[in-house]
């Protein structure tokens, strides 16, 4: 919970960019914000990275994240556009 909590912070203080080197790295923060928020994972990977303990919220649109949250995920997916990583 500690690395959820560090991480998190990380993100809200606005200094993914210097700091997500990878798209694993983006991945990572992306669905970070997700687990934090309820979300009910669907892919082998991301189930074994998070879990689903606790999830209440199966369709990622009904995700209640706030409106910061949600500028991270929006420049966290642009990052991972910029840098083609997978799907």
């Amino acid at each position: 919970m500690k690395r959820m909590a560090a991480a998190a912070s990380i993100v809200l203080a606005g200094t993914l960019p210097a700091l997500a080197q990878s798209c694993d790295e983006l991945w990572y923060q992306r669905n970070l914000i997700y687990k934090e928020a309820g979300y009910c994972f669907k892919t082998a990977n991301a189930i074994r990275s998070f879990g689903n303990a606790g999830c209440r919220f199966d369709n990622q649109a009904d995700v209640p994240l706030s409106a910061r949250d949600r500028a991270e995920v929006d420049s966290i997916r642009s990052m991972e556009r910029s840098m083609r990583c997978a799907p």
